[in-house]
């Protein structure tokens, strides 16, 4: 197995905290926190605390399907959100890593023409990304095994069917 960076719980903590004071340093206080989904959710919901940042909004993207293999463009899944609640707001888009780059882009795009500003932070940023975020708290070329997405689910979903 190749040489992975690995975020535990404990330095999660530390992370968070450091690039939310990134974001204070720089005079950027967010009306609104944006997370991209699924990885973004639990760094953009720590930010939002540590900001004191009360509307946190969500994107649902698909773009990486497993372990270096991704969709050929990152894809919006529902529930969608109303770019218009966006209007005229300083948001800050989050996300757990900008590896392409693709995702963070794309999301940054979808709310250009919407917001006051927009600013991006990532906890861990690649050197192939297409976009460098504004704040990031490490840069990494590895394959980062995230807390949250280390161990396989506890249950079993190939069988689920859509009703």
């Amino acid at each position: 197995m190749s040489e992975r960076e690995t975020l535990t719980w404990q330095t999660y903590g530390t992370a968070v905290r450091e690039l939310a004071q990134q974001v204070a340093d720089a005079d950027f206080v967010p009306d609104v926190v944006l997370g991209i989904a699924r990885g973004g959710l639990i760094p953009a919901g720590s930010i939002a605390y540590a900001l004191d940042c009360k509307n946190l909004f969500t994107m649902n993207v698909e773009f990486y399907t497993g372990v270096g293999t991704t969709l050929e463009v990152p894809t919006m899944l529902p529930p969608y959100l109303n770019a218009s609640e966006l209007d005229d707001a300083r948001v800050l888009i989050v996300d757990d890593v900008a590896d392409s780059g693709k995702t963070l882009e794309m999301v940054t795009d979808f709310c250009r023409d919407h917001v006051a500003q927009a600013r991006t932070a990532v906890i861990y940023e690649k050197p192939r990304t297409a976009i460098r975020a504004d704040f990031v708290w490490k840069r990494t070329d590895l394959w980062i095994n995230f807390p949250w997405s280390t161990q396989p689910p506890v249950t079993d979903r190939s069988g689920v069917r859509d009703a």
